[in-house]
């Protein structure tokens, strides 16, 4: 029986395909127009398509003005990264079984596809019972000894319980409502249920309403989306890969019965041809749909390439961005065979937590102050913008609080005063900023910089990777390094010259390839020919998803106490050597346990990156000449470059410079003092 195909998609499980169908009811466009904005738009009576696969491309959202059941006042077109935060209006219409729930309602591993609900009377099982209106969460889907079942779960006295359903379950299950919010991609990825509508609510639009909006200003109504999908198939007799959307005006009618689907073209995708056993390998194909980009090898993969498709395998990559303040930053995936060379660059450090993470055994954080901390606590230090430090340790001291003590987590440091040194100590939950000072000035291969320290952490590309034409990362002021990971790549070459062989990512290339009934002769390859990949935001965080799933989450930085008074700002005068801290007992703690790089991988995620323009030297000479700082460890005469915090800039400045800065700041200040710093000095001196 005939359908449109708005209503055959909607209606189609995944699961099914490939299906074979037959167009009833075709759609012509006069003159020579083919296809429109990438999409067929010209399909004749009688031709067969078969379809591999379909996507949502955009939504079309009915404005509803008050709530769900208000009259629609009309109808927007959204794209999918449309800005804005929504909430999910629970469905009001039941499904009567569980397996109408998996064939129209989206199952995952990750978090967006655990959709809960609700049956409206109790369900036995062989030795659990599930009460009446009790919320169940659908986890995944598996085969169990030949039949489909279903993994839930249920929350009783906060103890989860788990079950399986089979698919043949009956019963009115609703839709829970769900205090979640997503972006709009998230909704149409998982949270559209097939042959259905769903209906949200925006929460936070997160821009400013402008003319571009396609909704009304201090809009606070619900969108009913509807999606319009675009389908992906063949012809049977072309060589290329169809795109139509699912609201073209045409019939169809399913075949997949009556056609042998082996005589359409079979495009394979990256990811189908790496699911294949490595005995397979290799392999000969030919690209039906190329890779877009200008970058070896993918202007090499145009359609009707032959390639040699040697083997699969998994390859570590570093994940680095850009170092910037604001959110348009590029990302990169380098390889280990990346032969440029790295100078370090300065860390920012957001509160002294941060600075304990940090901390190596190999050499001596040391950081200056960005930011002023005034000290609750007599016995806690308090800091002022330029102050320098070496940070020491962690460990616990006594504090007097509401008059009684309080033992408290304090990082112990020195600061680095004219001629000489004072502890001092700093709460673990003090939220400053800190800027690390490099005394470093060696150059480092990659692998150096990852088998030496600790991930994240902070570079420059000093000398490009020659054995490239074009080194993206040479133009970057500043890169952070952000982790290992590990990804699946597929090892190509073309059929010419299977001797010159590249890396290709699986899940990142936009590729179809039909395979070829030719042998490969065995060829000892030359070394393998790897690129430095720009990755998108989206693959950025799912990249970061995949590699993170499994990590356990830092421990939570100390808390800042709540009930504080809080007290004048001490300037460095008023302070002196005097203010050393008195009356505390240090109750030392072992740290020879480190954080796992990975908790301090974890802990970085969580950090807002305000890594813009740190420390930019113009040439070599302004690095030895005008920014030079004594090794900390024999610093015997004054300090001669501080950094000062400017628009988030900061910048090697001349001494005179500071001392100036100091002078007028203690101006402003020094008629409060109740006694002359050169008696406070004295004082000093006698208690040392």
């Amino acid at each position: 029986m005939a359908s449109n195909l708005t209503k055959f998609i909607h209606s189609l499980d995944p699961r099914t395909l490939p299906r074979v169908l037959q167009i009833q009811s075709g759609i012509y466009f006069q003159g020579s127009i083919y296809e429109m904005f990438g999409n067929e738009c010209c399909l004749p009576t009688g031709e067969l398509i078969k379809v591999t696969g379909f996507k949502i491309n955009k939504i079309i959202a009915s404005i509803c003005e008050s709530n769900e059941d208000s009259q629609c006042s009309g109808r927007i077109e959204l794209p999918l990264n449309f800005p804005g935060l929504c909430k999910i209006v629970a469905d009001k219409t039941p499904y009567l079984s569980i397996e109408e729930i998996t064939r129209k309602v989206s199952i995952g591993p990750t978090r967006l596809g655990h959709p809960c609900f609700y049956c409206n009377e109790d369900i036995k099982l062989a030795n659990f019972t599930i009460k009446q209106g009790e919320q169940i969460m659908f986890n995944s889907v598996e085969e169990f000894n030949g039949t489909l079942t279903v993994n839930c779960g249920v929350v009783r006295d906060n103890q989860s319980h788990s079950f399986t359903l089979p698919l043949s379950q009956e019963g009115e299950f609703y839709e829970c409502e769900d205090d979640h919010i997503y972006t709009l991609k998230e909704i149409v990825e998982w949270k559209i249920p097939k042959s259905r509508n769903r209906i949200v609510k925006f929460t936070n639009m997160l821009h400013t309403w402008d003319s571009s909006n396609p909704l009304p200003e201090n809009f606070d109504g619900c969108l009913i989306l509807a999606p319009i999908y675009e389908v992906q198939g063949v012809m049977k007799f072309r060589r290329d890969i169809v795109h139509i959307l699912s609201d073209l005006d045409i019939e169809v009618i399913d075949v997949t019965d009556s056609y042998d689907i082996s005589c359409f073209l079979q495009p394979l995708s990256m990811e189908d041809v790496f699911e294949r056993t490595s005995k397979e390998f290799p392999m000969v194909a030919e690209v039906i749909e190329g890779p877009t980009g200008r970058q070896q090898p993918y202007n090499l993969l145009c359609p009707g390439k032959e390639i040699v498709i040697h083997k699969k395998y998994q390859a570590k990559r570093i994940l680095a961005s850009e170092i910037r303040s604001d959110s348009h930053k590029r990302h990169f995936l380098i390889p280990a065979s990346y032969k440029g060379k790295f100078k370090r660059r300065p860390r920012e450090f957001l509160t002294a937590y941060d600075l304990e993470i940090a901390r190596s055994d190999k050499e001596q954080l040391h950081v200056v102050a960005t930011k002023a901390f005034d000290s609750p606590h007599a016995e806690l230090f308090s800091v002022s913008v330029g102050d320098q430090f070496l940070v020491q340790q962690h460990q616990t001291g006594e504090v007097i609080y509401q008059g009684r003590k309080k033992v408290i987590d304090v990082l112990a440091c020195e600061q680095i005063l004219s001629e000489a040194y004072k502890e001092v100590l700093l709460p673990m939950y003090m939220e400053g900023g800190f800027v690390e000072v490099i005394h470093d000035k060696r150059q480092y291969q990659l692998s150096e910089l990852c088998k030496e320290f600790r991930l994240p952490f902070n570079v420059k590309v000093s000398v490009r990777d020659l054995s490239i034409e074009e080194d993206v990362l040479a133009a970057m002021p500043g890169l952070q390094l952000e982790e290992e990971i590990t990804d699946s790549y597929l090892l190509i070459s073309s059929a010419g010259d299977p001797v010159d062989s590249w890396e290709i990512p699986v899940y990142r290339l936009n590729m179809s390839v039909q395979l070829l009934s030719k042998s490969v002769a065995e060829t000892v390859s030359s070394p393998t020919r790897t690129i430095v990949e720009e990755i998108s935001e989206e693959q950025y965080y799912m990249v970061r998803r995949f590699e993170n799933q499994a990590l356990h989450p830092p421990p939570r930085p100390p808390k800042k106490p709540t009930t504080l008074e809080s007290k004048p700002l001490l300037t460095l005068a008023e302070r002196g050597v005097s203010d050393a801290p008195h009356a505390v007992k240090n109750l030392y703690v072992d740290t020879t346990k480190k954080l796992c790089s990975d908790q301090a991988t974890a802990v970085s995620e969580l950090q807002v990156s305000c890594q813009n323009d740190l420390v930019h030297w113009e040439n070599e000479d302004d690095v030895t000449g005008t920014a030079t700082l004594l090794d900390t460890s024999v610093i015997k005469g004054p300090i001669n470059n501080m950094l000062l915090e400017e628009k988030h800039s900061y910048e090697y400045v001349d001494e005179n410079v500071i001392e100036n800065i100091r002078k007028k700041f203690q101006e402003s200040t020094v008629q409060n003092k109740t006694y002359p710093l050169k008696k406070k000095k004295e004082e000093t001196s006698k208690m040392e």
